[in-house]
C-alpha cells in the first residue's frame, strides 16, 4: 500500500513554526521511541538550523529499554541531547531539566549578570507523537488540548512552566514519503488518519512485520500457533479467534485490522520497536 497524505493545515503549521522561530532558544523534538527514524522529520531540519534541541524519547513504556539503549548511543555518538520520557506518567521533570542543561550557557551568562531568564522553546513532532500529553504532564494540568488521533493541535500555545516557556505547535509530516515504510511505521502508531488509509491491507503489512520482529507477541495475543500462513490469512484467524463476523458467518477483517493496530498502539502486543538505528 502506497500512504501520502498531508493536509492543508500542516503548511499552514510549517509556516508559522517559521515565523515563531525568532521567538524561541531552543527546540523540544518529541520522538514516538517505537518509531525513533520515522519520526524524524526532514521539514524540521531547517527549524534545527542554529538552535539547540532536546530530543524526547517518548513512550519508552512501550519498548524494550535495551533496544532503546541502542537508539540512546546513537544519539550520543552524532551529540544529540536527549532525555527519556513516559508522558503519559504524570512527571516529564526530567524534560525541564534537560532543556535548562541545554541551555546552560546563556542561563549562566544571565546569572553572571543578576539576571533570571526564562527559556523559551518550541515542542515539535509528528502527529501523535504525544507532544500535548508530555506537556501536560509537564504543568500538571491539562491546559494543552490533546487526542488519540492526528491533527488534534491546530494553534499557537504558550505555556510555562519552572523557568521555562513553551510553544505547543500542530504535530507535522511532510509533503511526501520518500521512504514508504517510514510511511507504514508512521501509520502504524498513529501519525496517519486511518480515514486516508486501507486499514487491512495496513493491518496485513503490519501483520509482515511483526512475523519478523516480534512473532511471539502477535502468537501470545491471538493463541496463534503457526505463522507459516499469510498475512490477511492471519488477520483472518484472529478475526476468527476474536469472534468478529457479519451476516452469514462472514469474518469481520476490517474489525480485526483496528484491533490489532489498536492493540499494538497501546502496548498489548509486547514491548515492540519498528526500526533499529543502520
Amino acid at each position: 500500500m502506497i500512504i501520502q497524505w498531508f493536509p492543508g493545515h500542516m503548511t499552514k503549521a510549517i509556516r508559522m513554526m517559521e515565523d515563531n522561530l525568532r521567538l524561541v532558544d531552543a527546540l523540544i523534538y518529541v520522538i514516538d521511541a517505537r518509531a525513533v527514524s520515522s519520526c524524524i522529520n526532514p521539514l524540521f531540519s531547517r527549524l534545527i538550523n542554529g538552535k539547540k534541541v532536546l530530543y524526547v524519547f517518548n513512550k519508552c513504556d512501550l519498548v524494550d529499554s535495551r533496544l532503546l539503549r541502542q537508539w540512546e548511543i546513537a544519539f550520543e555518538k552524532q551529540g544529540k541531547d536527549y532525555v527519556k520520557a513516559i508522558g503519559t506518567s504524570g512527571d516529564c521533570s526530567q524534560i525541564v531539566s534537560g532543556l535548562k542543561k541545554v541551555m546552560s550557557d546563556k542561563l549562566e551568562k544571565y546569572a553572571k549578570k543578576g539576571a533570571n531568564i526564562n527559556v523559551r522553546a518550541m515542542v515539535v513532532g509528528v502527529p501523535n507523537s504525544g507532544k500535548s500529553t508530555i506537556i501536560n504532564s509537564m504543568i500538571k494540568k491539562a491546559k494543552a488540548v490533546t487526542g488519540d488521533r492526528p491533527g488534534v493541535t491546530r494553534g499557537k500555545q504558550w505555556l510555562s512552566v519552572d523557568g521555562v516557556d513553551f510553544l505547543d505547535t500542530p504535530g507535522t509530516l511532510w509533503g511526501k514519503f520518500e521512504d514508504q515504510n517510514a510511511a507504514h511505521h508512521l501509520a502504524y502508531i498513529g501519525s496517519v488518519k486511518e480515514d486516508v488509509l486501507d486499514v487491512v491491507e495496513l493491518s496485513c503489512d503490519f501483520i509482515g512485520e511483526l512475523k519478523e520482529i516480534s512473532p511471539q507477541g502477535l502468537c501470545d495475543r491471538y493463541g496463534i500457533g503457526d505463522l507459516d500462513k499469510s498475512d490477511y490469512d492471519l488477520l483472518e484467524e484472529i478475526a476468527a479467534r476474536r469472534g468478529f463476523k457479519m451476516r452469514a458467518d462472514v469474518l469481520d477483517t476490517q474489525r480485526a485490522a483496528k484491533t490489532l493496530i489498536d492493540d499494538f498502539r497501546k502496548g498489548r502486543l509486547g514491548k515492540i520497536m519498528l526500526e533499529l538505528p543502520l
